[in-house]
């Protein structure tokens, strides 16, 4: 019994040894760890800066679209028939003038013959009086539509371009009307007009809004692109954009804003405005239906001093930035110019040369307290092991 009782005193204080010695390593390590980070002498530690700079300021917003022709064409006959041939398809380049499709023209011609006989016995005949003078308008007009009749069994392409669509085939039927419609710089012939322009029925042939062809002009391209309410009051006519695409690493193209739609569209209750971009000097490699997007710079401000937009703190409509002046962090009062993308034009408050604090960058997780690295929010558990929660530093 007796020497039961000294094996069990000699664990006990082997235990208290142990957790004595855990305790001396573990205050030992924080001591090193917060060292090694600056402990709290923080203001002896050297923080991130930016030196203030001069340079441009640039502000923008961007959208999203895809790259479509600034001038389209739906084409169609302009009298109904059978189509008697089809000389183009999809993707043809075609010149302007050039033919593309026709309709068998007999039964017109026939009735044009008949209406130019009419039409010149109406001119011999007298026209002095009033009777005489009606036949005569009314052979000239039947005439007159007689040959539009005839012009409208040929489509013609009214501007070089690219066939996008052909909704008919060889011995189909055609009922087109010849009106005109198009992009913005359309305006085809009228009711059986020479080209033929129109978007009206072709018949079974062809699609009830896209005409018997459709056509495009690859030359004047634009991008139609969805900005919100809040970016499109910074948008004005004529202002310069940036476009990239997304299958084409490394293009690029300019443009400029032409048309800002006046009537808002409302998506999952988010207000945009449709917005066109015209390209300029489009390189060859893009394509039409091509995603893309568009950086409009809305404001701009050049040889000006500026910092990094993150080193500015503005609320309740003051300004600051952090300086480094001899070492110390001192909060500085700043007028600010134009708010950038990703730098700030400064108009008082600081001098080319100063050093703005940088912000830290923020990290995920807590430090329990303590400056660890890697380490988590874990408290010290029974006999300090088995912290809670927290991650695990580096070894």
């Amino acid at each position: 019994m007796p020497g039961f009782v000294v094996v069990k005193l000699s664990t006990k204080r082997r235990t208290l040894l142990i957790n004595g010695v855990l305790l001396v390593l573990l205050l030992g390590g924080i001591a090193a760890a917060w060292a090694s980070l600056g402990g709290d002498s923080s203001a002896d530690a050297s923080p991130l800066t930016s030196r203030v700079t001069r340079g441009t300021v640039l502000a923008s917003v961007s959208a999203s679209g895809s790259v479509e022709s600034a001038r389209t064409r739906a084409l169609d006959f302009g009298t109904s028939g059978t189509v008697e041939s089809v000389k183009v398809k999809a993707g043809d380049k075609v010149k302007k003038g050039q033919v593309l499709a026709r309709l068998d023209d007999t039964t017109a011609q026939e009735n044009l013959d008949a209406a130019k006989a009419s039409f010149d016995a109406a001119s011999d005949a007298d026209t002095s009086t009033a009777s005489g003078y009606s036949q005569y308008i009314s052979a000239r007009n039947s005439y007159r539509a007689a040959e539009r009749a005839v012009t409208g069994t040929v489509i013609k392409a009214p501007f070089a371009g690219v066939v996008t669509a052909v909704n008919g085939s060889e011995g189909g039927s055609s009922n087109g009307s010849g009106g005109a419609s198009g992009g913005a710089s359309g305006g085809g012939s009228g009711s059986g007009g020479s080209q033929g322009g129109g978007s009206s029925q072709s018949g079974s042939q062809s699609t009830a809004s896209g005409g018997f062809i459709q056509l495009a002009d690859p030359s004047r391209l634009q991008i139609v692109g969805d900005f919100t309410e809040a970016d499109v009051t910074r948008l004005k006519v004529g202002q310069a954009a940036t476009v990239t695409f997304d299958a084409l690493t490394g293009v690029t193209a300019d443009g400029k804003v032409t048309v800002i739609d006046p009537q808002p569209q409302t998506n999952n209750n988010v207000v945009q405005y449709a917005v066109t971009i015209s390209l300029t000097g489009v390189p060859s490699t893009v394509r039409l239906g091509q995603t893309a997007s568009v950086q409009v710079t809305v404001d701009r401000a050049d040889d000006v001093l500026t910092v990094p937009t993150s080193t500015v703190t503005t609320a309740g409509g003051q300004s600051t930035v952090t300086v480094l002046e001899n070492g110390r962090q001192v909060v500085r009062r700043v007028q600010v110019g134009v708010k950038g993308d990703t730098t700030t034009e400064i108009t008082s408050g600081l001098d080319e040369g100063d050093q703005v604090v940088r912000p830290l960058p923020t990290t995920t997780g807590g430090t329990g307290g303590f400056p660890f690295p890697g380490g988590g929010g874990g408290g010290l558990g029974r006999n300090f092991g088995g912290g809670g929660g927290g991650g695990r530093g580096a070894r």
